[in-house]
């Protein structure tokens, strides 16, 4: 059965769109990571073995987050290939499920194959074996149903023949896409069957895109062509569907101005005079400004998640139409759903919008805006201080302009990466893009430890880009074992570590909710009898075989990322850092407040807070 599968994953093909617009048929499966146990070591590792020439296996160091590695693989792919991860029986399993809540959030895909317990039970219990006193049927990798789209557990050999194209039939479905589960009891691993030869030679695989419903296609242009303030807020849907040439040409055909959330963050070169940048809880304020104001949102792709829409509170006001492939999405607040694939749906509105064109008002102020927000930009990043600590916006800048000095231009050439902590807000704000996809941001769940994996993933998708990973100091505990995986693939990464030596984000919200300062940064934890932390994360990424430097300032760090460029391995580079944050933009998150409490600030932020949801869209 091992056989099975891994043959077939072998010979999958996907007709997959390049960014100049060229097609090509690819290996569907990028390779397969795996830490090898006795779940699955002698049935699918057997397999593995006999197919290294046409399916890569990938040696890890930690099974979370070399699954991380696969999503951000599949990320940097927009959907069209993916990675698979193996593991065994145990803690090897559930090690996944994080990673697999992130794929599901983000809807990603990948393959996930956890060992399982002995179908036959003979040996019952099995070494790592969860024993459920009331459910026989029960293992570890159940825990996987509530975060897949798709999940099976096979207990006979031919099972695959049925599991595995469903599974895929998930990962491929542009609705549905998330990961898929395959859970494979090491004794049925080793099964022989018979297996028909025209599933070891499967199709080549192709997305569908579905068209919009008429009578939605209708409404959406009678909606639209009432608007007079229209504003586009593009989702990671726009860069899945690869609709980007389709939404440039709708937006400037008809005025109408863009901003982006995390995920559609890239769906228009920074420098688009109608592209207003990053919107909602941590967008800019001149983004927020424009929707505040519009009187039609057009969500593309998006999935309306409580950071793009300041908690629903940010443009209660207009009007709403969703164009989304998934119905889940375009229906929800009540607004016009328009259920269709990004592109093909854009495509279809022009018929129906000949002559429409939101006010030139409107437009014009959009443009400025654009304009003046770039120069802002310029001088948030560029601003450096002088003796004191530098803060997120001087090391983006630094990151950026280094590519400067080697003639590149980083919009291009660098994919930005992160997922966790001040970050997001001040690479979500400042960070320019020029080429779909060079924002990589995991904020659909926003898992710390994602970032160092996450980094390897996409370098292995896009190799001829610099992977570069943003990371503070707090994620980068979580998780870096995937460093030492990046050296020993040979896959160069650039990890700059900012250090401002704890959990300095969720410190900010704690005490903006009235709280004292409490368990968040590391000088502030420190019991009596205990020791002050005093990690060296140079000395740490060196022991891991990475090049590393500790770093002064901001003009060291940007000399530092010269020379990281020009470097063949893994490099990282550390600086210490404020707490600061840019100020610019923001709008409300409603993060509930206590009722009761002794202390004045807690009550005088919950009463903010009651106000404050008075404004939302419900």
């Amino acid at each position: 059965m091992a056989q099975a599968l891994v043959k077939h994953l072998a010979a999958l093909r996907m007709e997959v769109e390049h960014l100049d617009g060229r097609t090509s048929i690819e290996p569907y499966c990028g390779g397969v990571f795996t830490i090898f146990g006795h779940g699955n070591v002698a049935g699918l590792g057997e397999a593995l073995a006999a197919e290294r020439d046409h399916l890569r296996t990938y040696r890890a160091h930690n099974e979370q987050t070399m699954t991380h590695a696969a999503i951000a693989f599949a990320k940097a792919q927009f959907r069209q290939r993916i990675m698979a991860v193996s593991t065994s029986i145990g803690p090897g399993a559930t090690n996944m499920v994080t990673a697999a809540a992130v794929a599901h959030v983000n809807r990603l895909p990948v393959l996930l194959l956890p060992g399982d317990v002995f179908a036959t039970r003979r040996p019952d219990p099995v070494l790592q074996q969860i024993e459920s006193f009331g459910q026989g049927d029960v293992s570890a990798s159940d825990c996987f149903r509530p975060v897949t789209r798709y999940f099976d557990r096979l207990t006979r050999p031919e099972h695959i023949l049925t599991a595995l194209p469903r599974a895929i039939q998930t990962m491929t479905d542009p609705a549905n896409c998330g990961p898929a589960c395959l859970s494979l009891p090491q004794d049925v691993q080793a099964m022989a069957f018979d297996c028909p030869e025209d599933f070891l030679n499967p199709g080549v695989l192709r997305f569908r895109r579905p068209p919009a419903d008429e009578r939605e296609l209708a409404n959406a242009i009678a909606l639209l062509r009432g608007a007079k303030c229209p504003l586009i807020v593009a989702g990671g849907g726009v860069l899945y569907s690869q609709a980007w040439v389709a939404l440039r040409a709708f937006v400037e055909t008809h005025g109408v101005p863009v901003v982006e959330s995390h995920g559609g963050k890239s769906s228009l070169p920074w420098d688009h005079p109608l592209n207003l940048g990053a919107i909602g809880v941590d967008g800019v304020s001149w983004a927020n400004e424009m929707a505040r104001e519009a009187d039609v949102v057009f969500a593309v792709g998006t999935r309306l998640q409580d950071f793009t829409t300041g908690s629903h509170a940010l443009f209660p006001q207009a009007q709403l139409l969703s164009l989304n492939v998934q119905p889940y999405d375009a229906g929800k607040w009540s607004g016009t759903a328009l259920v269709a694939d990004a592109r093909v749906g854009l495509g279809q509105l022009e018929t129906g919008l000949a002559g429409w064109a939101a006010d030139a008002a409107w437009t014009d102020r959009a443009k400025q805006q654009a304009a003046a927000a770039n120069a802002r930009i310029t001088e948030l990043t560029t601003n450096v201080p002088k003796d004191m600590l530098p803060y997120d916006a001087e090391v983006i800048g630094a990151v950026r302009d280094s590519a400067t000095e080697l003639g590149l231009d980083s919009g291009q050439h660098d994919v930005a990466l992160c997922a966790a902590g001040t970050l997001p807000a001040e690479l979500h704000k400042l960070w320019r893009a020029s080429l779909p996809g060079n924002y990589h941001m995991e904020y659909g769940y926003s898992c710390m430890g994602y970032e160092v994996a996450g980094g390897l993933g996409v370098k292995m998708a896009r190799p001829d880009q610099e992977s570069i990973v943003l990371v503070g100091d707090g994620s980068y505990m979580m998780a870096n074992s995937e460093l030492a995986t990046s050296v020993m693939l040979g896959q160069k990464i650039i990890v700059v570590v900012l250090d401002n030596r704890g959990y300095g984000c969720i410190q900010r919200l704690q005490t903006a909710t009235g709280s004292p300062a409490f368990n968040n940064l590391l000088d502030d934890c420190v019991p009596e009898g205990g020791e002050r932390s005093s990690i060296d994360f140079a000395m740490h990424a060196r022991s891991m075989g990475a090049d590393a430097v500790h770093v002064k300032d901001v003009a060291e760090l940007k000399a530092a990322m010269v020379k990281a460029r020009q470097a063949r391995r893994t490099q990282v580079i550390v600086i210490d850092t404020t707490h600061t944050r840019t100020t610019d933009g923001g709008c409300w998150w409603e993060v509930a407040i206590p009722e009761v409490s002794g202390r004045a600030g807690v009550r005088e932020a919950h009463e903010r807070y009651t106000q404050a949801q008075r404004l939302q869209r419900l």
